[in-house]
């Protein structure tokens, strides 16, 4: 009897801790590369050489997150030196403001409702001096909506004043005109 040999070939020695690590490698090779295909090609030459996924991760955010404190400072900073000036809408200045408060609330800082509006109450420009006064001894807290409801009332009645004695300044004219032609025609 003839024993034959089985051309078999061998079974690789596995284990589930191998399969894990394997795994592993894997996945953190497509995370790492994943990560460097977002970054522009003159970071990606920096970043490459980065061993595993986490470890440049580490490294982005070392970099960026201090970019995020200087973002934070600086919109911060912006709406402290925000001022309204009395030449330009205060509506369109409350709209600025309201962009510059979204641009803080985006970078994570909480500013509640109350605070919004005694800034821009605040912040009125120097010819509203008086309904900011009136604004600011209100007894009844306001939300920011009804506070813009009564700057674009008052915006509004401003204006209707000025052209009201822009009119009324050119009729006297106007008429104080026609009084000195009939002085004259006599």
């Amino acid at each position: 009897m003839e024993i034959q040999k089985e051309n078999r070939k061998p079974k690789p020695i596995s284990s589930p801790k191998l399969q894990e690590t394997s795994a592993w490698k894997h996945f953190d090779f497509l995370c790492k590369n994943y990560i460097l295909s977002g970054l522009e090609d003159d970071l990606y030459n920096v970043y490459s050489g980065v061993k595993t996924s986490k470890e440049l991760w580490i490294a982005l955010e070392k970099k960026y997150k201090t970019k995020d404190a200087e973002l934070k400072k600086f919109v911060a900073a912006k709406l402290l030196d925000y001022k309204m000036v009395d030449n330009k809408s205060v509506i369109t200045q409350v709209q600025e403001l309201q962009v510059i408060i979204h641009d803080l609330l985006a970078e994570g800082l909480v500013i509640n409702e109350a605070f919004q509006v005694a800034a821009m109450i605040e912040k009125l420009p120097p010819l509203w001096k008086d309904f900011k006064s009136y604004l600011k001894h209100k007894g009844k807290e306001m939300s920011l909506e009804d506070l813009i409801v009564q700057l674009r009332i008052e915006e509004d009645n401003k204006t209707a004043d000025k052209r009201g004695r822009g009119n009324s300044t050119i009729m006297g004219a106007i008429i104080v005109e026609r009084e000195q032609k009939e002085e004259e025609d006599f």
